[in-house]
């Protein structure tokens, strides 16, 4: 069974539609949606914004529907020139930028008393996002790398310069590590995906609602080609 989480309604709304035989059940506020698409069983649920929602989210799909993969779909804020609005990204990997406990001698983004602070995305569901988002969306650019997230909207230079700079992050968002430190810790795989809605600068907040609803349709897109070649 896969997983499916999202962070806002409209980017479950599309997934939902595509069911078939949907049971839905309330946990921790969140609604998940248990059924098929394309044959496939899936749960599909919103999270809502921010690391600690996404980490229960992904905890519940643990407990109760022993998924055996989750994919994280959103959109995110690019970190490098080369990546585009409308782009999308897979994570390599992901961490938390906003975890310092630099304090107590840790290096900035490094968990303590864990093994691993940087979660690797699984190379079979990274396989299959680039080889559907190619035949469903051609005309945009498709990028693996790292996911780099925390409880804030970056919208300035700076923070974009310093994530850049000390994490090589693609891209920033508000719950992939989250999700990718939960499923890590319970051996599920997972993969984020994320299509890039603005360049987590100071153009941000204009980019943001302009560009948000393409951005989701590409990242939905992809997700429903990818289950239906699994």
């Amino acid at each position: 069974m896969l997983g499916i989480i999202g962070a806002m309604a409209q980017e479950v709304a599309a997934l939902k539609e595509a069911m078939n035989d949907v049971e839905v059940r309330t946990a921790a506020g969140m609604d998940f949606y248990k059924g098929t698409i394309h044959d496939r069983e899936v749960v599909v649920v919103r999270s809502g914004i921010g690391k600690v929602n996404a980490a229960v989210c992904c905890q519940i799909l643990a407990d109760r529907y022993g998924v055996d993969a989750v994919v994280n779909t959103g959109i995110a804020g690019s970190l490098r020139a080369e990546i585009d609005i409308g782009d999308i990204v897979l994570s390599s990997d992901a961490l938390q930028h906003d975890m310092d406990a630099t304090g107590f001698g840790y290096p900035v983004g490094v968990i303590p008393q864990m093994d691993v602070s940087v979660f690797p995305g699984d190379a079979a569901l990274i396989t299959a996002a680039q080889k559907s988002c190619a035949r469903v969306n051609p005309e945009i650019g498709v990028h693996v790398g790292r996911v780099v997230s925390g409880d804030q909207f970056v919208s300035d230079k700076a923070k974009k310069t310093w994530l850049t700079e000390t994490f090589a992050g693609y891209c920033t968002e508000m719950e992939g590590a989250a999700i990718a430190q939960t499923a890590w810790l319970n051996h599920i795989p997972f993969l984020i995906i994320r299509a890039i809605s603005d360049k987590a600068d100071d153009s941000a907040e204009m980019d943001y609602a302009e560009f948000e609803t393409k951005a989701i349709e590409h990242s939905v897109k992809l997700l429903l080609d990818m289950i239906e070649s699994m």
